[in-house]
């Protein structure tokens, strides 16, 4: 039986039932990926998915090298002033000699897009799709706007979360919050497939990687 006889034979099978009941609806989604989450493989397939999504991935093997990493990565974008959520670790700038606004209480939208580069954390990786997820609830995340609106953002992702599919990813989310979904640089492009970078949010992507290298 094709697919397309398989849907036509569940809706004469409603029809007959005639509205009464409704047939059983297979749930036998995947709900586990092909590799353990926090795993060194895990890790290494995010590394490869970001870069193929245009990202830049700077992997360090702990937190304290983070410092440094960020550091790097935001003299070479030549970023003088940052914006950083109200709860990010204050250890992970204590190399960066430029000017850091903290959003708290929230800047405007003008001096958001003043900002050179905005600095967050994240709430889960998924290593299959190369995507990671912002909880504005999350105190080192903060809200939406700052990771959209300044053009450069420099994320760093631990070990711990990377998972390997996106159900997995979900379970460890809350849906009841604004969540916001990055793979990559914010990019569109037209009917001739022009590719154009910035035009819904930032346009360079940096990503701070911690676990095993």
């Amino acid at each position: 039986m094709t697919a397309r006889d398989e849907v036509l034979a569940r809706l004469r099978a409603a029809r007959d039932a005639g509205g009464s009941t409704s047939p059983a609806v297979p749930r036998e989604y995947r709900r586990t990926g092909t590799l353990p989450p926090g795993s060194a493989a895990a890790v290494a397939r995010l590394d490869e998915t970001l870069t193929d999504y245009k990202a830049a991935v700077h992997r360090v093997r702990t937190e304290d090298e983070v410092p440094g990493a960020i550091a790097a990565v935001l003299r070479d974008a030549g970023a003088t002033s940052i914006v950083v959520p109200a709860g990010l670790p204050a250890a992970w700038l204590t190399a960066y000699d430029g000017e850091v606004r903290t959003d708290g209480p929230p800047l405007s939208v003008a001096d958001l897009d003043a900002t050179d580069a905005v600095v967050t954390g994240g709430a889960v990786a998924i290593a299959d799709t190369g995507t990671f997820v912002l909880d504005a609830r999350a105190p080192d995340q903060g809200r939406r706007a700052i990771s959209l609106v300044p053009d450069h953002h420099v994320c760093v992702l631990r070990a711990d979360a990377v998972v390997s599919s996106v159900p997995e990813a979900l379970a460890r989310l809350d849906p009841d919050g604004p969540l916001t979904f990055v793979s990559g640089p914010s990019a569109t492009s037209d009917i001739e497939l022009d590719r154009v970078e910035g035009v819904h949010g930032p346009r360079r992507l940096d990503v701070v990687l911690v676990g095993p290298v």
